[in-house]
């Protein structure tokens, strides 16, 4: 059977976020014509600051995109100066370098916005439509077609595949599968800010841990460090000003956490509901539709790992499509890898959660004492796990017809 050409197939990614960017550079890499539909009529300027681990790194190597992120990047050991409470009284020290060494283990922290604009920069003209939103994808015996809306009326493409980049609460999954019940709320929510004016080139990162509490920050380089809070809340529960509640609720904690909050701009603090998708997926493949990111496996933030997910998938999406000409058998193999690992790590953050945002006080007190006797080996093996990943090996060179 003669092998088809990459630069003969059509891909059309639903969904502008990281995830689907990082999908369409890599297929873009490896001959695919591709198409990116994003609903919002502009692209993506805002967002507070993303960590991405050793794995993530390592699929955005693959996908040819990796230097031009860490030049935009500020680097720090994963986990920083370690785990405190809110006395700043220390629960665990930071990783072995050693050890951090020996798995090639890293953390690199920018804006969402920029890592945004590398992903961009890297597809072709014209290939990112804004304002588009995708009402339907139909099955065709060869392919699919997308249906969607425009500014000027409903319009129709068609492709070799359709990667399902569009969120956690993904309309093609809901399609595809409507039997799985939509991502159900954590119970927590998380606020996010960049503090102005500060020494982000002496801040090691770390994170603290309160009553259903955390804050964490990371260096961005310069004079800016990047934080989070997270806060067992209401679902839906928005305040007029989120500054002053975060100020409320951490403003008491350790050095640096009430100087972090204080430089941070008041109308730049960013709040979000944080979903995960309780059920998982029977597959990620549906006809030829491929799910990715939080389409695929919603996951709470709880091990910063919803980005670098999304990240592994277009990575190894694009390997097995390059791998293999036959678009299913292809997208088998893509699912037959990702399926497992993914939903791995969406139950072991839902863990992390519950384990860390406990309120009951006997709940807390056992978990301190915990983890003051857990071996940092025990800690820095879990980390290894997550992150010392490696993408399956990728020729960028599109395939050629076999003589």
């Amino acid at each position: 059977m003669a092998r088809m050409p990459a630069t003969g197939r059509s891909a059309v990614v639903v969904g502008g976020g990281i995830g689907g960017l990082a999908a369409a550079v890599g297929l873009h890499r490896t001959g695919w014509r591709v198409t990116v539909l994003e609903r919002a009529p502009e692209p993506r300027e805002t967002g507070a600051g993303i960590s991405l681990l050793t794995n993530a790194q390592r699929a955005l190597d693959l996908l040819g995109v990796g230097d031009g992120v860490r030049r935009r990047a500020a680097s720090m050991a994963p986990g920083g100066e370690g785990l405190r409470l809110a006395s700043g009284r220390r629960l665990q020290p930071p990783a072995d370098p050693a050890f951090l060494r020996a798995h090639g283990l890293s953390l690199i922290v920018l804006t969402r916005p920029e890592l945004h604009a590398v992903l961009r920069e890297a597809l072709p003209d014209r290939a990112l439509r804004t304002g588009a939103e995708v009402t339907r994808v139909v099955d065709l015996p060869d392919g699919a077609e997308v249906v969607h809306r425009t500014a000027v009326g409903e319009r129709t493409v068609c492709a070799d595949l359709v990667v399902a980049a569009d969120g956690a609460f993904s309309r093609i999954r809901r399609a595809r599968w409507p039997r799985v019940p939509p991502p159900v709320y954590s119970g927590h929510s998380v606020w996010r800010g960049i503090a102005e004016g500060v020494d982000g080139a002496a801040e090691p990162g770390g994170s603290t841990w309160g009553r259903g509490l955390e804050f964490g920050r990371m260096p961005l380089g310069g004079d800016r460090v990047y934080w989070f809070a997270v806060a067992n809340t209401p679902e839906g529960l928005r305040l007029a000003d989120e500054h002053a509640e975060v100020r409320r609720r951490f403003g008491h904690w350790h050095h640096p956490v009430p100087e972090l909050i204080a430089a941070t701009p008041a109308g730049r603090v960013l709040r979000h509901d944080v979903y995960e998708l309780a059920r998982p997926l029977p597959s990620y493949v549906s006809g030829r539709v491929a799910m990715l990111g939080d389409a695929a496996h919603a996951m709470t933030s709880d091990l910063g790992q919803g980005a670098c997910q999304a990240l592994e998938d277009a990575a190894v999406l694009c390997a097995a499509l390059a791998a293999e000409p036959d678009v299913p058998t292809a997208l088998a193999h893509y699912d037959e890898q990702r399926r497992p690992r993914s939903q791995g790590i969406v139950e072991a953050s839902r863990r992390m959660g519950e384990f860390k945002l406990t309120e009951h006080r006997w709940r807390i007190l056992r978990r301190n004492a915990r983890l003051r006797r857990t071996p940092p080996t025990a800690s820095q093996q879990g980390l290894a796990a997550v992150g010392d990943w490696h993408p399956p090996a990728l020729d960028p060179t599109p395939l050629r017809e076999a003589t």
